[in-house]
């Protein structure tokens, strides 16, 4: 607990000292970055550490958006309660789906959460005249004291609570909730055997993924000013999920590179496309494209994600400097059952052989 406070307390620093010396529009991104951090690392939990596939995870953003732009469209509430309330309500929502989904795995898992994506924000174009219809609810940013730019106020907003998530996410994941999940993930059965309430543990794991997303998408109204369906389409859903497995899947720190790279993508693929003359068509669809190609490099050339292959060259370079002895605890080549090459194996020595029997007769 106290090393992820000091962590979290320096994170914070240096995003302090990032935010105060760049532009308002930089901040605004980093701010964004903050924001599906959260998302990616409610759906981490949930898909990496527990085994779940989840294709719904803008649709509880758009719950979380929605509530806080109703909230603060026909109440006067602080906008602390209406951020609590957004996160409630996400996470009842996701206690409520996550109770059918203990029985279902594998893509009829993600084909009941595609239908929540697909169905779920088509509501409040039923529903026009409470939540908006088309237009949407407007909503207000926060106001910041003093003479501090409001979106770099409404920036360390979304990093504090981004970094207060994560903590929160790290110890979870370390007590003995985390360790359930894990089991849960490797083999339902045998955490069955060994104790383990699997459906209860499987729930839990969507209530907290959908309580982060319930946050993300209330951060996500205030950050772009208003609520509308056009925010939270099926293509935010499958951003996440693909956005999960490229900064790696269980991994708390990979959701801030996935995060990095959802936000910058679409700006990568528009200078790309002006850089070649593309006509408007191609460039629209080209994002998809590009993430596309992404997605299946860093699978090919690091299978854990962006997270676990600089795990991977950081134990490789340690490795490299340590003169090639492997660190405490590695197994060795032999270990592995793969003998060194040009090595004779060894030949374990005879066993001794066993003393003889004596007579009976000479006992007695």
């Amino acid at each position: 607990m106290l090393r992820h406070l000091l962590l979290g307390a320096v994170a914070a620093f240096g995003f302090y000292i990032l935010t105060s010396a760049i532009s308002s529009f930089n901040d605004f991104r980093v701010g964004e970055i903050a924001v599906y951090a959260i998302a990616l690392a409610g759906l981490s939990l949930l898909t990496g550490t527990n085994g779940q596939i989840s294709l719904g995870q803008g649709a509880f953003m758009a719950v979380g958006a929605y509530t806080l732009g109703v909230l603060m469209t026909h109440t006067h509430l602080p906008l602390v309660v209406d951020v609590l309330a957004a996160i409630g309500l996400s996470g009842a929502l996701g206690l409520v789906v996550g109770m059918p989904a203990t029985r279902l795995k594998g893509p009829y898992l993600a084909g009941m959460t595609l239908i929540l994506a697909l169905g779920l924000p088509r509501i409040a174009d039923k529903y026009s005249t409470f939540f908006g219809g088309d237009q949407g609810l407007t909503v207000n940013s926060p106001t910041p004291p003093g003479t501090i730019d409001p979106q770099r106020w409404l920036s360390w907003i979304e990093i504090v609570g981004a970094i207060v998530v994560l903590i929160l996410l790290a110890n979870l994941t370390r007590s003995r909730f985390g360790r359930s999940f894990r089991a849960v993930r490797d083999d339902e059965i045998a955490a069955g055997l060994s104790g383990i309430h699997v459906a209860r543990t499987k729930v839990l794991a969507f209530t907290v993924a959908a309580s982060c997303a319930g946050l993300a998408g209330a951060f996500l109204g205030l950050s772009v000013g208003v609520v509308n369906t056009g925010e939270f389409s099926l293509t935010l859903s499958i951003y996440l999920l693909a956005g999960m497995v490229l900064g790696g899947a269980g991994s708390l720190v990979g959701a801030w590179w996935g995060a990095i790279v959802l936000v910058f993508m679409p700006g990568w693929s528009t200078s790309i496309a002006n850089s070649f003359n593309l006509g408007s068509a191609v460039g629209a669809n080209l994002a998809l494209v590009v993430f596309g190609l992404v997605l299946i490099v860093v699978i090919m050339a690091a299978p854990m994600g962006i997270q676990g292959g600089i795990g991977w060259l950081g134990r490789r370079a340690l490795s490299l400097v340590g003169g090639g002895v492997p660190a405490p605890g590695a197994p060795t080549p032999r270990q592995e059952g793969n003998e060194p090459v040009g090595s004779i194996p060894s030949i374990p020595p005879p066993a001794a052989p066993a003393a003889p029997a004596r007579n009976i007769r000479e006992q007695s």
